[in-house]
């Protein structure tokens, strides 16, 4: 077998964003999450093996990379008030965050290194320092310590990470764009943090063989020779990323109105979802899907495309109705928006 690897890593190049079969739901939603990080990330629950990782890596590499200070170990964005800064290009960041990292590998710690041979106090950036302005990725977030859910509420809610430890003061900006996933019957997700998630979707193993066929055929292609298999796939993948960045620069000049915003709290009111959190994440996430499509305005059809997304996570368990989520909302978008 023929692997080629790029030569300034020594690694393969990722999966090919365009080549993924099927899914789309989870692509839309990763691209909207992109488009617009206030949205608040992505949970994506479903089985093993159906491209969650793949897809979230493919998706950094259609971004163009990123301006940041040489030497900053947040990748901070250059200073525009600030002269003689030396700055370079570097990827958009995808960081994992593994089940059993600890809490000081997450947030940062004391450099025990320095402290031993100079007796000074220096910060050890965590991997919260690697992901500002990126991306940060946790398998089976359902199985997350509880101490470390915490830290990522707090710092998904401010967007800096704050370290008080060992006589060190330390706040930094820890700004990204938070992916889960997981298998729900493997464990729920802690309420507090399923809510944090702006988007929500779930993906399953193809049944059909056609689609089965495809799936293995692109993946070996791309094990035998990823860059031959990138290659065939380019155009298609610039493609997505010109539109990608024309929907974050269109993000602003959407048109928010008064029509879209009474079908967004009529829709959650129907469904009794808690807090106004609901409300705000379907408004972004339809603004951001009418960036993505070049709308002048949020329109209905962006509303109901997605609503699934955004709301099915945020329901009631209700004893009286044994529907799944997704069938609770599609039902309410017929009952609020018509067939």
């Amino acid at each position: 077998m023929r692997v080629s690897r790029d030569a300034s890593t020594g690694r393969a190049p990722p999966f090919p964003f365009s080549a993924i079969v099927a899914q789309e739901e989870m692509k839309r939603a990763l691209l909207l999450a992109a488009i617009d990080p206030t949205i608040g990330g992505v949970l994506i629950f479903g089985d093993r093996g159906t491209g969650k990782s793949t897809a979230i890596r493919a998706l950094a590499a259609l971004l163009p990379p990123m301006q940041a200070v040489i030497g900053d170990p947040y990748n901070a964005a250059p200073d525009p008030g600030q002269r003689g800064q030396k700055t370079h290009l570097v990827p958009v960041p995808v960081v994992d965050l593994p089940l059993g990292a600890t809490e000081d590998r997450v947030v940062g710690a004391l450099d025990l290194e320095k402290a031993l041979a100079s007796g000074e106090k220096a910060f050890q950036p965590g991997l919260l320092a690697r992901a500002n302005r990126g991306f940060l990725y946790i398998d089976e977030a359902n199985l997350l310590e509880d101490h470390l859910v915490d830290v990522l509420l707090d710092v998904a809610a401010s967007g800096e990470n704050v370290v008080e430890r060992e006589g060190l003061s330390i706040r930094h900006p820890a700004r990204f764009v938070l992916v889960g996933s997981g298998n729900p019957e493997e464990g729920e997700l802690r309420p507090q943090l399923l809510d944090r998630f702006g988007l929500s979707v779930d993906v399953t193993t193809p049944t059909d063989l056609p689609t089965r066929i495809e799936v293995v055929k692109r993946r070996d292609a791309f094990d035998r020779d990823p860059h031959g298999f990138c290659g065939q796939w380019r155009a298609a993948d610039e493609a997505i990323g010109r539109k990608l960045i024309a929907g974050r620069k269109r993000l602003a000049q959407i048109e928010t109105s008064d029509a879209a915003l009474t079908r967004v709290a009529e829709l959650c009111l129907h469904l009794g979802t808690d807090g106004l959190r609901g409300e705000l994440t379907l408004m972004r996430a339809a603004r951001a899907l009418a960036a993505l499509e070049g709308a002048q305005e949020i329109l209905d059809s962006h509303i109901r495309a997605v609503a699934p997304m955004a709301l099915r996570h945020r329901l009631r368990r209700n004893p009286l109705d044994e529907a799944g989520s997704t069938v609770r909302v599609e039902r309410a978008l017929a009952e609020v928006f018509g067939p």
